[in-house]
């Protein structure tokens, strides 16, 4: 029986997630499979990928073929990586300590280059969230003062209207004064 280690589509429509499976070659692909391994969500970023790593090498070592993008997946996480150590350990050709150093090695250097590129792309969000942050508080001020402006002249014109009713009623007073007197 030909095994393949492949992705197995769930999620929605327009929102992928992927289980990461061993199946037979000869099934659907969101068919019957034999083990699950992990999780892959391209969605997010950097990408979540949850995966049994034993299990994987486990299937590895007796002749799953991963598909082109489960090697990648696998080759990102170090299952691959760990592959062909365990094959180099059963050849003879390296101990087991130093396959073991060596990924341990491999692995501390991948997790700071994530790290560098996870705190990359935080800062870049936090600085696009800052600029647009100062954008609207400008947009703001500038909205405030253009409403303190109109308030102002309202005013004005309001104390204009009033400075000509006042100069008019003292004139009216006098007509009514003399009219009166009459």
């Amino acid at each position: 029986m030909a095994v393949k280690i492949r992705l197995a589509r769930r999620g929605r429509k327009q929102a992928p997630v992927y289980d990461i499976v061993v199946a037979d070659s000869r099934s659907p692909r969101d068919g019957k499979f034999i083990e699950k391994l992990g999780q892959y969500n391209p969605q997010s970023t950097p990408a979540g990928i949850s995966l049994k790593d034993d299990r994987a090498v486990y299937w590895l070592m007796v002749g799953a073929e991963p598909t082109d993008t489960t090697r990648k997946i696998l080759s990102v996480r170090g299952v691959m990586l760990k592959k062909h150590l365990q094959v180099g350990v059963a050849k003879g050709a390296i101990t087991q300590e130093v396959a073991d150093a060596r990924f341990e090695a491999w692995s501390k250097e991948k997790e700071a280059k994530r790290e560098v590129k996870i705190a990359k792309l935080t800062e870049g969000k936090d600085a696009a969230k800052k600029a647009a942050f100062e954008a609207e508080k400008k947009k703001r001020a500038d909205m405030e003062a253009a409403q303190q402006k109109a308030i102002a002249e309202a005013e004005a014109e309001v104390a204009a209207q009033e400075a000509e009713a006042t100069e008019e009623a003292p004139v009216a007073e006098a007509t009514e004064e003399t009219s009166a007197e009459a």
